[in-house]
């Protein structure tokens, strides 16, 4: 079934990607359409989730921030495909980078990073990466069902140099390379919501105490990785800019959970800058409220222990 799926949904995947832009934009406006304005796909969700980070936004502002979103979101879709079949050239001119420099500064000193960023923008695009730095570059992506697609997937992200690994695979493929000595460049989005079980700290995110992923802190630490925060903004459509900044070349240095909420800032930051290009659908405050129950759960484990 699975390859059944997967013979019937990629040639015209392959030929939708081999498409002008032109064309497939237009096709971005008509999905647009039929998910904002006749299935209102996850609209609930993106209108709460802007309610909780804009309070002082009225109805018509929030309406409006949702409806920039979805134009945007079916962009990013659309793009997505496209990247399978884009060359370098056609990357090059539509996916910049500010200040290489800043990132190319580490990698000459023979340093390993973290870049660390969040889904804002269009993030599927950085697959370029390898195009303005000579670093082993690793991108932990999410295992598919269908072993098909994800080698697909897999393919087209490594097809300029970038190094899949499973999530699960992220520890210990940074600790051999550490091991071995061997540098490494590690691409963390961080900003998703971590199941509430697994979570060690909470903070607040837009006003919102939510619970976040730590594993920044902790991995930069054990691995000693320079931590620098990637933030890409969308100059006109189809046309993007990424820019560094520099978190910090001695996470050590850093008490506990405070690197956390540095990243957290600065994600917060970069958002409220173009609040349209982030990815409101996710349900990124689905735990609120729920942090005192969370406290006396984990007080309650670290008794027992």
């Amino acid at each position: 079934m699975q390859l059944l799926l997967f013979g019937i949904i990629y040639p015209f995947a392959w030929l939708f990607s081999r498409l002008p832009m032109r064309i497939l934009y237009v096709i971005s406006d008509i999905l647009f359409f039929l998910i904002y304005h006749v299935f209102g796909y996850r609209k609930e969700v993106v209108l709460k989730n802007i309610s909780y980070a804009f309070p002082n936004y009225n109805v018509e502002e929030k309406e409006q921030l949702s409806k920039k979103f979805f134009k945007h979101f079916t962009d990013i879709l659309i793009e997505s495909v496209k990247g399978f079949t884009m060359d370098k050239e056609e990357f090059l001119k539509r996916y910049q980078y500010k200040n290489p420099e800043l990132l190319n500064s580490f990698v000459k000193e023979g340093k390993s990073i973290a870049l660390v960023g969040a889904h804002l923008a269009n993030w599927e695009w950085s697959v370029n990466l390898p195009f303005i730095t000579e670093i082993p570059i690793f991108g932990a992506y999410n295992q598919l069902r269908n072993r098909y697609f994800e080698k697909m997937l897999k393919k087209s992200r490594e097809r300029f140099g970038i190094i899949g690994m499973k999530t699960f695979e992220t520890v210990m493929t940074m600790n051999s390379n550490y091991q071995n000595q061997q540098q490494g460049l590690y691409i963390l989005l961080s900003d998703q919501s971590p199941l509430v079980e697994k979570t060690l700290y909470w903070t607040d995110f837009f006003g919102v105490k939510v619970p976040v992923h730590t594993g920044l802190e902790i991995l930069s630490k054990k691995f000693d990785l320079v931590v620098i925060n990637y933030h890409t903004k969308k100059i006109k459509r189809g046309y993007y800019e990424t820019e560094f900044e520099l978190i910090t070349q001695d996470p050590k240095t850093f008490e506990n959970y405070e690197l956390t909420e540095k990243y957290i800032n600065i994600t917060e930051k970069n958002i409220k800058k173009n609040p349209e290009n982030y990815l409101w659908s996710h349900n990124r405050f689905k735990h609120e409220g729920r942090y005192e129950e969370w406290l006396h759960n984990f007080s309650f484990k670290k008794t027992k222990k």
